[in-house]
Order: C-alpha cells, then sequence, then structure tokens
C-alpha cells in the first residue's frame, strides 16, 4: 500500500477536510487513520459506525501507601507539581506522572500506577475502515497513542488488500507529528496564505527533511491573500518543494461539514476539480 501523511505545521489549515475528500477520491480503496488525537474531527465527515472499542493505557499517576508512609513530608517538598496534599493524597490531575516521589521517598510507600489515558476505535465508513482515538482530558503521550493507531490501520490495509492508508496527521512538530510521519511514502503539507500559515511551513518542512520523507505543499484558500500566497510559491520553489497545488476558499467546506460528508461529495465544479488535481499529484508522487 502507499502510505500517505496529510499535515500542517498549525492548526485550522483544513488538512482533516482534505482527508476527507481523498477518502472518497480513492473509491473504497484505501484505510483511513485519523492522528490527530487531541482533538479527533474526521469522523464528523465520514459517518463512522463503531466496530471495536479499545482502552490505552500510558500516562502514570503516584499512588501513596498509607500503612507504609512515616509522614516524613520529604515528598511534600520534593513535589514541584504540588499535587500532594497535606493528608498525603494524590490529586490525580496535578500529578505528572514523573516518579521522582517513588524514587525519593525512603520508606517505599509510593508507587506508580498506570492511568487509562484514552480509548481508540475501529470504526467503518462508506469510504472504508477508519481508526481513531480519543484521549483524555489533559492526558499526555499522544505520540504512542498516534503509533498505536497507526499500526492497527496498517495491519487493517494490509488484511483487506487496500491500495491506500491515509492519515490526518496532528498540527504542530511535536512527537505525534513525527509518529504519524514516519515511515510513510509522503506527506502533503497543507498551509494557508498567511504569516503564521508561512511560519509553520518552514518548520514542518524541516521535520520532513529531517526523517527523509519527501513532501508536497498545498494552499489552501489561496484567494483570501494572493500577495502571500505568492510568497508560499516563491518559498517552494526556492527550497524545490513540489506545490500540489491551490485551492480557492469556499463556503461548501463549511456547509459540506454540517451535512457530515467530504466537499467532493457536496458539489461539482472549480472546487471538485482542484481537490481532485490534488489527490492525482499525490497519488502519483
Amino acid at each position: 500500500m502507499k502510505k500517505i501523511t496529510v499535515i500542517s505545521g498549525k492548526g485550522g489549515t483544513g488538512k482533516t477536510s482534505l482527508v476527507g475528500c481523498f477518502a472518497s477520491l480513492a473509491g473504497d480503496k484505501a484505510v483511513l487513520v485519523d492522528g490527530d488525537v487531541d482533538a479527533a474531527n474526521l469522523s464528523l465527515i465520514t459517518k463512522p459506525v463503531r466496530l471495536e472499542a479499545h482502552e490505552f493505557w500510558a500516562s502514570k499517576v503516584a499512588e501513596i501507601n498509607l500503612d507504609s508512609c512515616e509522614d516524613c513530608g520529604l515528598c511534600l517538598e520534593l513535589c514541584r507539581f504540588d499535587a500532594i496534599s497535606g493528608d498525603y493524597a494524590i490529586d490525580p490531575v496535578a500529578c505528572e506522572g514523573c516518579g521522582f516521589c517513588s524514587h525519593a521517598c525512603p520508606h517505599g510507600a509510593i508507587t506508580m500506577n498506570d492511568r487509562l489515558s484514552g480509548k481508540w476505535f475501529v470504526s467503518q465508513t462508506p469510504y472504508g475502515s477508519l481508526v481513531h482515538a480519543r484521549l483524555g482530558i489533559a492526558e499526555e503521550n499522544s505520540g504512542k497513542l498516534v503509533t498505536t493507531i497507526r499500526n492497527k490501520g496498517e495491519q487493517l490495509a494490509e488484511s483487506e488488500q487496500k491500495d491506500y492508508l491515509i492519515i490526518d496527521g496532528p498540527p504542530g512538530i511535536g512527537c505525534p507529528v513525527i509518529a504519524a510521519l514516519s515511515g510513510v511514502d509522503a506527506a502533503l503539507i497543507v498551509t494557508e496564505p498567511t504569516v503564521s500559515g508561512i511560519h509553520d511551513l518552514e518548520r514542518i518542512l524541516a521535520v520532513c527533511r529531517h526523517f527523509g520523507v519527501e513532501a508536497s505543499v498545498c494552499i489552501n484558500r489561496y484567494d483570501l491573500a494572493e500577495e502571500q500566497s505568492k510568497t508560499i510559491e516563491e518559498y517552494c520553489l526556492r527550497e524545490n518543494v513540489p506545490l500540489a497545488g491551490k485551492i480557492p476558499f469556499d463556503r461548501a467546506f463549511v456547509k459540506a461539514m454540517i451535512e457530515g460528508i467530504p466537499v467532493v461529495d457536496y458539489v461539482d465544479g472549480v472546487l471538485v476539480e482542484k481537490i481532485s488535481e490534488v489527490w492525482n499529484i499525490m497519488n502519483c508522487s
């Protein structure tokens, strides 16, 4: 299968909308992975029917055994997150799971226990299987969760003999992005014609190059600021980065989202042609 990750240096550029379109254009030949586990929303435009649900355990939380505690107060003094109260109760929200208190306790009264960090799901959509997740409130280790659902997506794509694995990557340049990028065949960076869009395009392109991933660029809503779009085009030309396409602003994206379908299934015309061109370029790259 061909593995494609759609990413953006910042949120709100429209990458999820494009992934939904790609899923439709792939014609039931793809498995989808929503790698933005901190704010998963690919399910909003793919009408998934849940088939499986699994727990994700990754974080740690401290627990004090009061029978072994000698009330020395060392843990209270050392905890930089104020997660331990005066009666030696642990605040699970404030606890960062660093484990320092458990190593420092001279009486061995503190243990680090696994904590339920979220859940991940396998669903069926009109466009193929979707693997997605929901990270718990204020939970971390989302990079591990991205790896978990990505591995499951690859297994499904192989067992179902699909042609594509399409990953809706998280925004930014951190650990979850690296988990969504590693080992893929191609990346599409979706940017927008703003100052922050250009800045974060440069950052995410550096990440792609560091990990040896071939990247192309798509400018979404390019006609809202054509001078900025021209700046992005010139940057891509200087950096020898392929420009996969430019997509105009269209309120049909919002209307399609309200209907819960990709925009290519909602309208016809120039917009669909432009999105199809981007998909064809990614398909052939």
